[in-house]
C-alpha cells in the first residue's frame, strides 16, 4: 500500500465533510460502535509498505494510540490537528523520504477490540482510515498492552524499505500507562488467531526492533512524575515524556526524533520549532541517547 500523496487541500475538503473543527470531540470524530473485519489482527496476513514510482523510497511509520479508559481524548487530538500537523511537519522537515503512516488503537487483551490495524497510506486515506477506528473506551489506568503492537509490527508488516534498502522504519506507542511484562499464549491465540507460546514483552519489543525503531512516548499529568518502569526497561533510552496540557506539540516530539535519527543535529531540531513546542521538544529529547548510526541506547 501507500500510494497518492497528502495534500493540505484533501485534508480541507475531508474535515469539511466530517465536520471536524478544533473542538470536535471523540464522540463526533469516531462514530463506530464495533470493530471493523478489516482493522482485525486476526484478519490480517501483512500490512505492507511498498516503494513505488511516486514514492521510491517509502518508509513505513507506526503510530499507535492509546485508546483505553479516558484515553479517547488522544485519539481526537491526532484526528482534530495532529495528524495533518505531523505530515506537513514530515514533508517541510523531511526527515525521512516518502512516509507511510498506519495507525494502531492500542487497548487492552480483555477487551472486545485489543487492536486495530489501519494500512500503510501516503494520502488521505491515513486520515480516513483512523476515523473509522472503534474507540471502544474500556479498560482502566493499570499497565496496557503495547506489547500487541510490537507482535504486530515484528510478524505481520512486510517494507521495502527494510527489505530491499535496508532501512528501519518508525514505531511509536503513546499513552499513559505502562506496558505489561509479557503476552499469553490464549491472548495470541484469540487475538490474531495464531498458535505461540508466551512471549516476554521485552522479547516482542527486541523483535519489533529489528525492522523499526521503537519508541515510547509517555504522556504525563504532570511533569515531575515518573517515566513508567517497565517501559523504561523494555525501551532504555527510548521513553520520552509529554504533559498531557502539551499534547498538541506531539508532532512537533515525532518528528523531531526522525530527524535526529537520521543524523541531524540536537541543536538544529531544537530550532526548527517555536516556543513552547522547543521547550517540550527539548524537555522530551533529554531522555533520549541516539549513536551516530542512529540506533538508540543508553
Amino acid at each position: 500500500m501507500g500510494h497518492g500523496s497528502y495534500t493540505s487541500a484533501d485534508w480541507a475538503r475531508l474535515a469539511a465533510s466530517k465536520g471536524i473543527t478544533s473542538t470536535s470531540h471523540e464522540k463526533n470524530l469516531f462514530k463506530a460502535h464495533k470493530l471493523e473485519p478489516e482493522f482485525d489482527p486476526r484478519f490480517i496476513a501483512m500490512r505492507q509498505s511498498r516503494d513505488s514510482e511516486q514514492h521510491p523510497a517509502s518508509t513505513p511509520i507506526i503510530l499507535g494510540l492509546d485508546v483505553t479508559g479516558s484515553m479517547g481524548y488522544l485519539a481526537a487530538e491526532i484526528a482534530r490537528k495532529g495528524l495533518h500537523e505531523t505530515m506537513m511537519k514530515l514533508f517541510s522537515e523531511k526527515p525521512v523520504p516518502d512516509p507511510q503512516i498506519l495507525f494502531a488503537a492500542v487497548g487492552d487483551c480483555t477487551d472486545n477490540a485489543p487492536l486495530q490495524v489501519t494500512q500503510f497510506e501516503s494520502d488521505i486515506r491515513i486520515a480516513q482510515q483512523l476515523l473509522r477506528l472503534w474507540l471502544e473506551g474500556n479498560g482502566g489506568d493499570d499497565a496496557e498492552d503495547y506489547e500487541l503492537l510490537w507482535y504486530f509490527a515484528a510478524f505481520h508488516t512486510s517494507a521495502d524499505a527494510w527489505e530491499k534498502h535496508g532501512r528501519k522504519g518508525f514505531l511509536f506507542t503513546i499513552g499513559d500507562a505502562d506496558c505489561h511484562t509479557s503476552l499469553s499464549r490464549s491472548d495470541i491465540f484469540s487475538i490474531f488467531n495464531e498458535k505461540s507460546p508466551k512471549l516476554k514483552s521485552a522479547a516482542l519489543a527486541e523483535a519489533a526492533g529489528e525492522k523499526f525503531h521503537v519508541f515510547h512516548i509517555h504522556i504525563q499529568e504532570k511533569p515531575n512524575e515518573p517515566l513508567p518502569r517497565k517501559l523504561s526497561a523494555m525501551l532504555p533510552g527510548r521513553v520520552l515524556p509529554i504533559e498531557k496540557r502539551r499534547i498538541q506539540y506531539l508532532p512537533e516530539l515525532i518528528v523531531s526524533v526522525m530527524m535526529l535519527v537520521a543524523g541531524v543535529p540536537r541543536e538544529r531540531v531544537e530550532i526548527a520549532w517555536s516556543e513552547p513546542a522547543a521547550l517540550v521538544v527539548r524537555r522530551a529529547l533529554d531522555y533520549l541517547v541516539i549513536e551516530t548510526d542512529g540506533e538508540v541506547s543508553l
